[in-house]
C-alpha cells in the first residue's frame, strides 16, 4: 500500500523504516527536518518517563530496547552500551519496568553518591540523537522512503493523498489530530565535553540527570508542566549544572557546548490507534511523553501492524 507518515521525528521515522521494510511505499511529511525536531533534544538513554499505560509501555519498550542493543554494535548509529546509577534518597522497590532490563540488580551501599540511600544499577542503550537522527534518516531514504517538507494544520490536508496515513506528529497533534488532551512538558539540557564521565547517572528529584554519549556528556534537566516556550533559560541552565556537578563531581569545570530545550509531547496515555478520518484511514502515533527514543521500535512495529 501507499503510507503516508505525517512526522519525522523518531517516532515517524521508525515507523516509516518499519512499514518500507514491511513492503509498503512510504512517503514522509514533515514541518521540520529530523535534526530540528524535538527528537533531536532527547537525553536520550533507554528509560520509560511520562509515558503511559504502563503495560503497553513496557511491551513497546522492550521491543525497544533489544532493537537498541543490536544497534548498538554498529557504531554509525550512535547508540553505545552504558553502564550507570539511578539513584534515590529513600529506600525504594524494585521499578514497574525491572523485566524488561536483562541484569537488572539493586546498587550496592559503596556504589551511591553522597545522601543516597537506594539505587538500581543498569546497563542501557545510550542514543546519541546527534547520531542517531541521521544516520535512521539515511537509513530510510536508502530503503526508499522520500520525506517531503510540507506543514499541515489538520489530517484533512492528507484525504484521498495515501492509502493509510500514520500520524506521528508528537506536540502538534493539539492542532493536525484536534487533540485537547496533549499538553508540553519542557525539557531544557546543557551539553559539556567531559571524556572522564563515562557512566550516566539518574536522580528523579530534580530531575538531574548525567548521559555520556559517543563524544559529550547531556547535563539535565527539568520538567516544566503545560510549558510551551523553547527559550533557553540561563538560570535554568547554571542550576541544572550545579545539581550535576553535585552528583558527578568530575564535571566540574567542564566546557559548555550547547544549551538547549525540547518540548515533550505529553498525554494521559500514548494514542497508538485507528481511527476514520473524513474517509481516511488513520493510524495515529503520538502522545510517547519522554518516552519517544525509548518506545519507537516497539511503537513502529505495532504500527506495521496495524497498517
Amino acid at each position: 500500500m501507499h503510507v503516508l507518515v505525517i512526522g519525522a521525528g523518531v517516532s515517524g521515522l521508525s515507523a516509516a523504516l518499519r512499514l518500507r521494510e514491511a513492503g509498503h511505499a512510504v512517503e514522509i511529511w514533515t514541518r521540520d527536518p529530523p535534526a530540528e525536531t524535538v527528537s533531536a533534544v532527547a537525553a536520550a538513554v533507554w528509560y520509560p518517563y511520562r509515558a503511559d499505560p504502563r503495560d503497553r509501555v513496557l511491551e513497546w519498550g522492550a521491543v525497544s530496547l533489544r532493537a537498541f542493543v543490536r544497534l548498538s554494535d554498529d557504531p554509525a548509529t550512535g547508540v553505545v552500551m552504558r553502564d550507570g546509577l539511578e539513584v534515590f534518597r529513600e529506600p525504594v522497590p524494585d521499578p514497574w519496568w525491572k523485566a524488561a532490563v536483562p541484569g537488572f540488580r539493586r546498587a550496592e551501599a559503596f556504589e551511591l553518591p553522597p545522601g543516597m540511600a537506594d539505587g538500581y544499577a543498569l546497563r542501557l542503550p545510550v542514543v546519541d540523537m546527534s547520531v542517531y537522527l541521521g544516520w535512521l534518516r539515511r537509513r530510510a531514504e536508502a530503503e526508499g522512503v522520500s520525506i517531503r517538507q510540507r506543514a499541515i494544520s489538520s489530517l484533512d490536508e492528507t484525504r484521498e493523498m495515501a492509502d493509510v496515513v500514520v500520524n506521528c506528529t508528537g506536540l502538534a497533534a493539539r492542532e493536525v489530530a484536534r487533540d485537547a488532551e496533549v499538553y508540553g512538558v519542557r525539557g531544557q539540557i546543557q551539553l559539556v565535553r567531559a571524556p572522564a564521565v563515562t557512566r550516566f547517572l539518574i536522580d528523579d528529584a530534580g530531575p538531574t540527570y548525567v548521559i555520556p554519549r559517543v563524544s559529550d556528556v547531556v547535563l539535565g534537566g527539568t520538567a516544566d508542566e503545560h510549558a510551551d516556550d523553547a527559550t533557553v533559560d540561563p538560570a535554568t541552565a547554571e542550576a541544572l549544572r550545579q545539581r550535576c556537578e553535585r552528583l558527578v563531581p568530575e564535571l566540574a569545570g567542564a566546557p559548555v557546548l550547547a544549551d538547549r530545550v525540547g518540548i515533550r509531547p505529553c498525554r494521559s496515555t500514548v494514542r497508538l490507534e485507528e481511527e476514520r478520518v473524513g474517509g481516511t484511514r488513520v493510524i495515529h502515533n503520538y502522545g510517547h511523553g519522554g518516552s519517544g527514543v525509548t518506545l519507537s521500535w516497539g511503537c513502529a512495529e505495532e504500527v506495521a501492524r496495524l497498517v
